[in-house]
């Protein structure tokens, strides 16, 4: 059941002052970036992947290190496979585990931080973190689309008009990934349990082209799906970064 109580929508309207403030994520991105180009990009963003019902007993391409991080009642992963280690490109694959094996479902091009990825992120470093992180909250200035997720409708989200107008949409539809936040909240909620230094604000949103400050960004039929799918029942992880990083 969703979440869509008075306190949420209290502890957003709140944050509406501190949504631009924010130095990390894709909350404080100064847009107007026209996105990195090249063979790397072209490659990664060919096509979206579609329904594949192949399965198997672990997640391709996820090393044992932060297969072992993925939650042991987590039936859902979405798994982000950057480009390279300094690309913004990326792609975005569903994976929902039935019985002992994980069945991948859906996927899509993707784009992450404008500088690539790192293990180590910090406040406007424009890298996305490595790791694996649960989605627990969502939400956007646009009204629930049927999420499963606790959705919250907030104006407060709205990129400011002074970005470039391809930008305008991006937080049209959010769900937070949980790293450095406190879940159960908003995705714009300011709270940053491990300083301001490891920055936040860290979301999956729709796309706008290009790389982001730090978040990832998918097309909004996309967001919509996601939205639709995850479960908070069945605990859904993502499981994010680049190739190499993934598998070490």
């Amino acid at each position: 059941m969703r979440k869509n109580g008075a306190s949420r929508t209290a502890v957003a309207a709140a944050a509406l002052g501190t949504l631009l403030a924010l130095t990390s994520g894709c909350g404080s991105e100064q847009q107007g970036d026209k996105g990195e180009k090249g063979a790397a990009g072209s490659v990664a963003l060919r096509s979206p992947h579609t329904a594949d019902t192949t399965s198997t007993r672990t997640i391709p391409g996820i090393g044992d290190r932060l297969h072992r991080r993925i939650p042991a009642d987590s039936r859902q992963v979405v798994a982000v496979y950057g480009a390279g280690r300094n690309s913004a490109y990326s792609n975005a694959v569903l994976y929902i585990k039935r019985g002992s094996t994980w069945e991948r479902t859906r996927g899509w091009p993707a784009h992450n931080g404008k500088k690539g990825w790192t293990a180590d992120h910090h406040e406007g470093d424009r890298r996305s973190p490595i790791g694996v992180f649960t989605l627990s909250d969502a939400g956007g200035t646009l009204a629930d689309p049927g999420a499963r997720l606790p959705y919250t409708q907030d104006a407060s989200f709205a990129a400011p008009h002074y970005w470039a107008e391809s930008h305008w949409h991006d937080f049209d539809y959010v769900i937070a990934i949980d790293y450095n936040r406190v879940k159960g909240t908003p995705p714009d909620d300011p709270d940053r349990p491990q300083g301001d230094e490891k920055g936040g604000g860290i979301w999956l949103h729709m796309d706008h082209g290009s790389g982001t400050s730090a978040c990832i960004s998918v097309s909004k039929s996309a967001m919509e799906y996601l939205l639709r799918t995850l479960d908070p029942d069945l605990h859904p992880v993502m499981v994010m970064g680049d190739r190499a990083g993934l598998k070490a």
